[in-house]
């Protein structure tokens, strides 16, 4: 997990945000998501309630609205299943503009819309405060299991490798005049996919085989131990626990 593979979500900065260990910022969007699908729908007030939370954090992150709002793009195939839900639910209708609307889609549409857009906004404050290297360092704190970690990191490690290789693989077919303008050239496509695996797989074993010339033995050495304070514990969980409080209003009021 060494370093130079900061991903495109990750904004650099040095708020009191981005200062926080990694593994106090995964517990405390996990938290905070649990706590917003905890929430009814039928109380629209809460989400809003959330996403004033959720652009707190932003301010104090120092990420642009612009920033976010691009990213949340990524939600757009959910946004099109949430529209189709009146369309095709069952039970009572309603006329919406002419349009005969289903009432328990209308609020499934609303359920999924607000619940993934505060999920996916969240997510994208913890890549944007959060490096990947560091990332995966709060998930070995956490205790997930080391062989997950292990595989994310290599993950993380070889991925620039590979999509590398297979951009050395493409300018070499277009220095011969290779295009790919129809089902006639997927031969050769598929050809340099089974050579783009056979030189990922070749990579991994010499890899394999020199970390255990090294004395691998399975499991990666913890090289900086990250530890965090209790106010560092209370700060990330100022989110969450705001968001509880908004949820339990949202079940008794």
């Amino acid at each position: 997990m060494g370093a130079g593979h900061s991903h495109r979500l990750y904004r650099h900065g040095h708020s009191p945000v981005h200062a926080l260990p990694p593994h106090t910022k995964l517990a405390a969007v996990l938290a905070f998501v649990i706590v917003v699908v905890s929430t009814p729908r039928e109380a629209m007030w809460a989400f809003a309630a959330y996403a004033v939370l959720l652009a707190a954090v932003a301010y104090a992150a120092r990420v642009p609205a612009a920033f976010l709002l691009k990213r949340l793009l990524i939600e757009v195939p959910f946004v099109a299943f949430a529209v189709l839900l009146p369309f095709v639910a069952e039970g009572d209708r309603v006329d919406v503009l002419g349009l005969s609307l289903s009432v328990n889609g209308l609020w499934g549409a609303w359920n999924v819309l607000a619940k993934g857009t505060l999920g996916v906004a969240a997510s994208v404050l913890l890549a944007a405060t959060t490096d990947l290297r560091e990332l995966l360092h709060g998930l070995q704190r956490l205790k997930l299991p080391p062989l997950l970690v292990q595989i994310a990191s290599f993950m993380v490690r070889y991925g620039d490798v590979i999509a590398d290789e297979m951009r050395r693989m493409r300018i070499a077919r277009e220095s011969r005049g290779f295009e790919a303008r129809g089902i006639r050239h997927w031969g050769v496509l598929a050809k340099s996919a089974g050579a783009l695996f056979i030189r990922s797989y070749e990579r991994g074993e010499r890899v394999h085989l020199a970390m255990v010339s090294r004395g691998y033995t399975g499991v990666m050495p913890v090289i900086d131990e990250v530890a965090a304070s209790r106010a560092q514990w209370s700060y990330a969980l100022a989110l969450p626990c705001a968001a509880l409080v908004v949820c339990l209003l949202g079940w008794t009021l």
